[in-house]
């Protein structure tokens, strides 16, 4: 089959031609006594670029036959239940998905070539929603990265540079809101643009988002007015600092405002500034395609060395412990993994690969957050690190929209400590608490907001 020229080509062809060749070449792959393995998939922008590559590997070889499977991680959860799990799934990785892995459903993935090939820092990262004592249970196969998207033209007419401290940043804004520039567009309306971006990059960007959780994990139950590290401590600043963006560069109508809204608006150049991830991109470009665009960490602090950028393990590849074909599912996952695959999939959603020789994105809109992938300042959002009954989304919204951040922290405290009393949140590679915790049913909400708008 033909290379990542050829796909790309046949890629924008469209839906429905892609759907006749990958029927086509599959049929003409299977050949007699071929065994045939469920993959499942779920990231519903990515579907043609991987039903394609399905059809590519099995044109390539007689002995697996993939069948590709998109039902939705919901089905997915219900065939775990059933005893009936996919043979291999690509999947976003976060508690939902995670409950599979500290359940121990997972097979071991440590001595796979793939394995091999990931960037040792990453490990920590899967490992803040627990682990399977033992196992390498999840592979990443994309990391998302997110930060502050800025209007390149505004900046260079302002004759700004972007800001790489807290004072510098609000120098910025002062210069663009005196010029009758909104420095950020936001909005409010919308809970998960709230959460991913205004709470999670300035508490990103305020602390050390590890250290911080699995500190609460082991205060537990006791988190609280006295504990050590609690919300209301650690997240003070940061949610002041928070505010002071959201009430005074934001504009006037962020409380109506939507994130399809916040898209248009950005587009026609109403503001200087966008707290959102790369999935915004091709919103954007639907007004404005030329619109010059890059990215940059927000500063929280005086310190440059305190930058960073949010990612999420927006896939990670899994073969549950269940499946009847391990061995070809493994092969097909090798094959997901080689350098020309993996790295294609991700320049085409402007992901980072995580494989340790991968080369930078080269998307100029990215750039920006190169040297911090590169350099491992990266961060998981806080927002997507809580269990589901911890209402975060609602909690950060409440506070942009003018509730009382001490009360809305000490709520948070609250019902972190009520959840501890019920199971154990786990920490870091936390292999036997985190078995409790998903036991208990008190599993975190999915990271959908990549994959939603």
């Amino acid at each position: 089959m033909s290379g990542k020229r050829t796909r790309a080509l046949r890629m924008t062809a469209g839906a429905l031609g892609l759907t006749l060749v990958g029927a086509a070449l599959t049929s003409c792959a299977a050949g007699d006594g071929a065994e045939t393995i469920r993959f499942t998939f779920s990231k519903r922008e990515a579907i043609e670029f991987m039903t394609e590559l399905v059809a590519e590997y099995n044109a390539s070889q007689d002995k697996v036959k993939v069948e590709i499977d998109t039902s939705g991680v919901d089905v997915v959860s219900a065939s775990f239940v059933r005893g009936n799990p996919p043979d291999i799934m690509l999947a976003n990785y976060n508690y939902e998905v995670a409950r599979f892995v500290q359940r121990c459903a997972l097979s071991d993935l440590s001595e796979t070539e793939a394995a091999g090939s990931i960037r040792d820092d990453l490990q920590p990262l899967m490992e803040q929603y627990g682990s399977c004592e033992g196992r390498t249970s999840a592979l990443p196969y994309s990391v998302m990265a997110a930060s502050v998207i800025y209007n390149k033209q505004i900046f260079d007419e302002q004759g700004l540079e972007v800001p790489q401290t807290w004072e510098e940043l609000l120098a910025v804004c002062d210069q663009l809101k005196a010029a009758g520039i909104d420095p950020f567009y936001a909005t409010f309306k919308d809970d998960w643009t709230v959460a991913q971006g205004w709470y999670d990059y300035t508490a990103g960007g305020s602390l050390d988002v590890i250290e911080f959780f699995d500190a609460m994990a082991e205060e537990g139950a006791d988190v609280g007015a006295g504990s050590d590290v609690s919300f209301e401590k650690d997240f003070a600043e940061p949610m002041d600092r928070m505010m002071q963006l959201a009430t005074e560069y934001t504009n006037e109508d962020a409380a109506s405002r939507a994130y399809g809204d916040g898209n248009l608006a950005f587009a026609n150049g109403e503001a200087a500034m966008y707290l959102q991830g790369p999935w915004a991109f091709s919103e954007i470009a639907k007004t404005s395609p030329d619109l010059d665009l890059g990215t940059f960490p927000l500063p929280m602090t005086d310190d440059p060395a305190d930058l960073g950028v949010r990612v999420n393990m927006d896939l990670a590849a899994m073969i549950p412990e269940e499946s009847q074909h391990k061995e070809a599912a493994r092969d097909f996952l090798e094959y997901l993994f080689l350098p020309e695959n993996i790295e294609e999939y991700n320049a085409s959603q402007l992901g980072f690969t995580p494989t340790k020789d991968a080369p930078a994105p080269d998307d100029p809109r990215i750039e920006g957050m190169v040297e911090y992938y590169q350099n491992g300042q990266i961060y998981q959002g806080p927002s997507v690190l809580v269990p589901r009954t911890l209402p975060v989304f609602n909690y950060a919204q409440a506070m942009v929209l003018g509730q009382s951040t001490e009360a809305t922290l000490k709520t948070m405290d609250a019902d972190w400590a009520r959840i501890a009393f019920r199971a154990p949140i786990p920490k870091t590679g936390d292999a036997a608490a985190s078995g409790d915790a998903a036991a208990s049913g008190d599993s975190a909400s999915g990271e959908t907001e990549e994959s939603t708008p």
